[in-house]
């Protein structure tokens, strides 16, 4: 039983991560139509953020550290959408795709080239570390933490884009943006305001994924994020709660067959999990919430 909770609480936490991912990706995507690429590097920039705070500014405490490398991914998602992705915005989908590739490899080059291959530490509050004991079942506080501000980031997102007017503006953008710029409301903002929580919620992710790792690299968000894509994929790109279900899942999956498979075939856990997904993508090829476009007859 204490095993089952112990690995329960594994797959919660890494599907708060993917659903967190997968959230930002979604909400940008269901604004714009557009399939951030980029959205990896506001994890690192996130992550070198916290890095030269300790570097340059000295700042040794934990609760400077973190809320700096948030910080830092919104507001380099702002400049990311001010100077990549405005200027195509008109354009087809595909050359909006090419500029977040394009954005993608000068960041991590240029990472390469200025600070190094090297994963460079980043100091991690003590108190992250610590486990929380009931009985034998050992739980660590940042899975704990990780799961919990999952939950209240999701609530708080749902609440501001039900409440809220620009949250509404958003999801009536999602339908129709002709509609909703025609009612008045600034195209700009509402770009914007996507591209700001996909920042926060990169950002958020950021912070626990230092947490465990304890070092930024620069392609420190490549593998998170394109599970994250995967994980949105399976959800319904485009859906917001399609990309939570999908985070979950996806989390519960991986964490269910490295617990069940035996170690000599443990290796092969993704290959198990994309086929699973492409046999649903067969039957289902909007995701599980999304609406499949008209794409007319093609046989």
């Amino acid at each position: 039983m204490d095993y089952f909770l112990q690995q329960a609480m594994n797959a919660f936490s890494l599907g708060g991560e993917y659903a967190l991912l997968a959230l930002g990706l979604a909400i940008v995507f269901s604004v714009m139509g557009l399939v951030n690429f980029a959205h990896g590097e506001l994890i690192t920039v996130g992550g070198y953020a916290m890095f030269f705070a300790v570097l340059i500014f000295g700042v040794k405490n934990p609760f400077l550290i973190l809320p700096v490398g948030v910080l830092a991914a919104i507001l380099f998602a702002l400049l990311l959408e001010r100077v990549a992705f405005r200027p195509v915005r008109a354009a087809p989908p595909t050359t909006g795709m090419l500029m977040a590739f394009g954005v993608s490899i000068i960041l991590q080059n240029s990472a390469l080239l200025f600070v190094g291959t090297r994963p460079k530490a980043v100091p991690t509050a003590e108190w992250l570390m610590f486990d929380l004991n009931f009985g034998s079942l050992r739980i660590p506080v940042v899975q704990l933490l990780e799961t919990g501000i999952t939950v209240l980031a999701i609530m708080l997102l749902v609440v501001f884009m039900r409440r809220t007017t620009i949250g509404m503006a958003m999801r009536a953008a999602a339908k129709d943006f002709s509609t909703v710029r025609l009612m008045g409301i600034r195209a700009n903002r509402v770009v914007s305001t996507a591209f700001a929580i996909s920042g926060l919620l990169a950002g958020l992710a950021a912070v626990f994924i230092m947490a465990r790792r304890g070092a930024v690299d620069p392609f420190m968000g490549f593998t998170p994020v394109l599970k994250a894509f995967v994980a949105a994929v399976v959800g319904g790109f485009g859906s917001l709660p399609g990309a939570v279900i999908g985070g979950f899942a996806l989390g519960i999956a991986e964490v269910a067959l490295q617990a069940a498979l035996p170690s000599s075939v443990a290796g092969f856990r993704d290959a198990f999990i994309f086929s699973a997904i492409a046999v649903l993508l067969l039957f289902r090829p909007q995701g599980i919430l999304g609406e499949r476009p008209d794409f007319g007859e093609k046989t």
